[in-house]
């Protein structure tokens, strides 16, 4: 393949076995710097969270796996690297129906904080809205903060007159101009 028909890079997850993940995670790059295609592999990730464990009435900041036995891969997938990611020692497949790669969505990316996505709105703190969808359909408030990588609004809606801080996506508000 040539570099105009190579597509676009995409997230992909990996189903490895438990606890080797990090080797996973060696063994891809490994696989991609000896067959010369390393420029196809974006990035590697292993998401970690940060618990507060309390043992014997200590506590302690544990790192863990979000999800523990995968591994999210950012790349230039073309059929011809199939074998070579599941051959890899620790994978046993690609997430996806019939253990087909399948890509994450737009959507899958934004929730697992993959990248930084800025939603571009056109909406301003201070700005009166009225819900179009969800639960508090057809409700007015006003905006009191945007979180524009998350796509969120703080919102003080009117119900029963009094004022209810509520999170909505932008997309289920529209601006009310009087």
């Amino acid at each position: 393949m040539t570099e105009q028909e190579l597509p676009e890079a995409q997230w992909f997850i990996l189903h490895t076995y438990s606890g080797y993940e990090n080797l996973v995670k060696v063994n891809l790059e490994t696989a991609f710097q000896k067959n010369n295609i390393e420029d196809r592999l974006i990035d590697i990730r292993i998401p970690m969270e940060d618990i507060v464990e309390e043992k014997n009435g200590k506590r302690k900041i544990v790192h863990r796996r979000m999800f523990p036995s995968y591994v999210l891969v950012k790349m230039i997938y073309t059929r011809d690297m199939w074998h070579l990611i599941t051959g890899t020692r620790g994978v046993t497949g690609f997430v996806g129906p019939q253990g087909k790669p399948t890509p994450l969505t737009d959507e899958e990316i934004r929730r697992m904080q993959l990248e930084k996505v800025t939603v571009k709105t056109d909406f301003a703190v201070g700005d009166t809205i009225r819900v179009v969808n969800g639960p508090l359909t057809d409700m007015t408030g006003e905006i009191k903060s945007i979180n524009a990588t998350t796509g969120k609004c703080s919102v003080d809606i009117n119900i029963f007159g009094r004022l209810t801080p509520a999170e909505l996506d932008t997309y289920q508000i529209e601006k009310i101009d009087y």
